[in-house]
């Protein structure tokens, strides 16, 4: 199985509300697809997102890597010889990880398309649905207490709560969503990096009083001595995220104990395959994971759901991408019916974009 052709195609999706982050305000998906065609006339497909704030990586700087670098080193190699090619893409360029993760994501569907398995099968598949919480973006107070009883309404019983403005505010937010959703809907925090170390143990501790059941990332990604403060300070469990790209990572947070779990993106990791990595890391050290993505398109979201259902130490999922679509614009792969998501029998990823070149 020869690859015959890379192409890149890049679109943009609008969302139903703007996505809003101590980092950023989104209000539409922008999505760069790749496509690789094969000499037996199978078509992988990947997928990637510029997230230049965490990744450092625009819709420019992705392609041009892609199409100058990624493509020439790649066609021409026979994919029945699958690590060595995969050890080509990860070593022709460092850094740009999302572009390294839309092709490594578009070779894995090629993969198990020609096993003629879906791709959490080929991966392990431990089962066949997980759950995602929904994301409550860093709006006003009020707006955030009414977004997450829409969520609640539409059946989500996750909440992920956006705060790493102001922790005072922060408090009094999750306090106000608390009493609006009630006792039986579980609350999460991700301040993005919005706090410093000992103001993110003042917020958690009255935070935990409101049943948060688990903060995200806290402080500063480089500042691991904090993070592990915050973690030594605290009761709910802490997850790393833009703290940890690599298996080095991963070993670094759970070896000094600066979190508790992490947080595996494809956009960080450059795909599946060094995913892969941390969560053989993760299983060694017993340490639970959570499966989440960017602002992604439906391509790349559900191969991170294959992903997330073919390993048992991804315990949690944050993959609410599709439910924030205002309209979308793919076919098949996994269904994305609210806070379930379940595999289907389609080999490979499953999933493509419908007006693809």
């Amino acid at each position: 199985m020869i690859i015959r052709n890379i192409t890149t195609q890049t679109i943009s999706i609008p969302l139903k509300l703007p996505f809003v982050t101590a980092l950023r305000r989104v209000t539409e998906v922008m999505s760069i697809i790749v496509k690789v065609e094969t000499s037996d006339g199978l078509v992988g497909w990947g997928e990637t997102a510029p997230t230049a704030v965490i990744t450092g990586d625009t819709a420019p700087s992705i392609i041009g890597a892609v199409n100058e670098v990624i493509k020439p080193t790649l066609l021409g190699l026979d994919l029945d010889e699958f690590d060595n090619a995969l050890q080509k893409l990860h070593t022709c360029l460092v850094h740009n990880t999302s572009a390294i993760a839309a092709v490594d994501i578009a070779l894995y569907d090629l993969r198990a398309q020609s096993a003629r398995m879906p791709m959490y099968k080929l991966l392990g598949g431990a089962k066949q649905y997980i759950y995602t919480d929904i994301t409550i973006s860093l709006n006003s107070l009020e707006q955030m207490v009414t977004d997450s009883i829409a969520a609640v309404q539409a059946g989500f019983s996750i909440l992920k709560i956006k705060t790493g403005k102001d922790w005072r505010q922060d408090v009094s937010a999750i306090k106000k969503i608390r009493a609006a959703v009630g006792d039986d809907v579980k609350l999460l925090v991700d301040a993005n990096q919005g706090y410093t170390p000992k103001d993110a143990v003042r917020a958690i501790r009255q935070m935990e009083s409101e049943g948060v059941t688990l903060v995200e990332q806290p402080v500063n990604a480089r500042d691991l001595d904090g993070l592990r403060f915050v973690t030594q300070n605290v009761v709910v469990p802490i997850l790393a995220d833009e703290a940890v790209f690599s298996t080095a990572d991963a070993i670094k947070v759970i070896t000094t104990g600066a979190a508790d779990m992490l947080n595996i993106k494809l956009m960080k990791t450059g795909g599946i395959s060094e995913a892969l990595r941390i969560i053989s890391v993760a299983e060694a050290y017993g340490v639970q994971c959570m499966m989440g993505c960017m602002m992604e398109g439906k391509i790349s979201v559900a191969a991170a759901a294959h992903l997330a259902c073919a390993k048992n130490v991804i315990t949690m999922a944050d993959l609410d991408g599709p439910s924030l679509y205002a309209n979308d614009p793919y076919t098949g792969g996994p269904s994305f019916g609210g806070q379930l998501i379940s595999m289907t029998k389609s080999n490979g990823i499953g999933t493509i974009f419908q007006h693809a070149r």
